[in-house]
């Protein structure tokens, strides 16, 4: 278990008991680490500044007892935003139809970076793209080093609609 594995899993289920779901955790900078937590709510509703902050104290306090990081650093806390990273496999069915950018750990038919639409995910594992350049691929998920949506009219038209409900 690496160390952002660690703290998902001191993190996650403080924010699954608030109604939220972590997005990703990442460690960034070197003199002053940052610790950077994104969420979302569990009912779809867009965040807001009142969440993040209900999330920080929250787990300002779980990270004070479990002290995982050594020193001082800084905990920010935010929403995926509209072009959100995809870090779960569910992130890859639900935004099925969308266009991505996706890096890979390892090449996959001799290239690690892909841009397409997203077709879903398969009971393997299997992240399906339909590439801009032509062709479909199956890309493990596994193996996924970053991915991303790519902000595109349709998807500002789509998280618009999502947020009026």
């Amino acid at each position: 278990m690496n160390f952002q594995e660690r703290l998902a899993g001191i993190i996650s289920p403080t924010l699954e008991s608030m109604g939220y779901e972590l997005v990703r955790v990442q460690m960034s900078g070197k003199l002053r680490p940052t610790l950077q937590i994104m969420a979302e709510r569990k009912d779809g509703v867009a965040m807001t500044v009142d969440d993040c902050a209900d999330i920080s104290h929250a787990l300002s306090a779980v990270l004070d007892v479990e002290d995982p990081i050594q020193g001082a650093y800084s905990l920010e806390v935010s929403s995926p935003g509209i072009d959100r990273p995809l870090t779960r496999p569910q992130d890859f069915a639900r935004f099925s139809g969308f266009e991505a950018k996706v890096e890979m750990a390892h090449p996959v038919e001799n290239r690690k970076r892909f841009k397409g639409r997203l077709m879903g995910i398969d009971d393997d594992g299997m992240v399906r793209l339909a590439a801009e350049d032509g062709g479909e691929f199956a890309l493990p998920f596994a193996d996924i080093s970053k991915a991303k949506l790519v902000l595109t009219d349709e998807l500002i038209a789509a998280s618009t609609s999502m947020q009026d409900h």
